[in-house]
């Protein structure tokens, strides 16, 4: 039986690998796969808030506010405040950011190809069904303090 470890070492090597080829892909056009990550959830929905963004993108608010600042910088993003929370921003693609995503698609498409050429669709569906339930699972475990044990109504078990 393949054991949790395996799976996580599995995973890490997995995004890690994916990673790097993303950032050799789009080094020469000088753009990060964290950047391409931004780009691409804008333009699916444009407009929403950096906190948001850092969700969706499953980033820390530091790593992502270094990012959209460097976007920015370049005219590729834009920051507002939002209207009615002061204390958020929404964040736009610029005609700019929305051609350089659009390069930088191009780009890393065949690396995109690659991966999904090593299954069959239905392989592919149920993969990212599984991703999603570690992805959902382990945020889960972040809501609770990051305990892997299960809630109890027990406060001798819950400590």
């Amino acid at each position: 039986m393949t054991s949790g470890h395996e799976i996580a070492m599995g995973l890490r090597a997995a995004y890690w690998s994916m990673h790097r080829q993303t950032n050799a892909h789009l080094a020469s056009l000088g753009a990060t796969a964290e950047q391409f990550v931004v780009l691409a959830l804008l333009v699916e929905e444009d407009g929403i808030t950096q906190q948001e963004l850092g969700r969706r993108a499953t980033s820390d608010p530091n790593t992502i506010r270094a990012v959209l600042v460097l976007l920015e910088k370049r005219g590729l993003v834009s920051r507002r405040p939002h209207p009615t929370d002061g204390r958020a921003h929404c964040v736009t693609l610029t005609r700019k950011g929305r051609q350089a995503y659009e390069k930088w698609q191009a780009r890393i498409e065949p690396l995109q190809n690659r991966l999904r050429d090593l299954f069959l669709s239905d392989e592919a569906a149920e993969l990212v069904g599984f991703l999603h339930g570690i992805s959902e699972s382990m945020a889960e475990l972040n809501k609770r303090g990051g305990s892997d044990r299960p809630v109890t109504s027990d406060p001798a078990v819950d400590g």
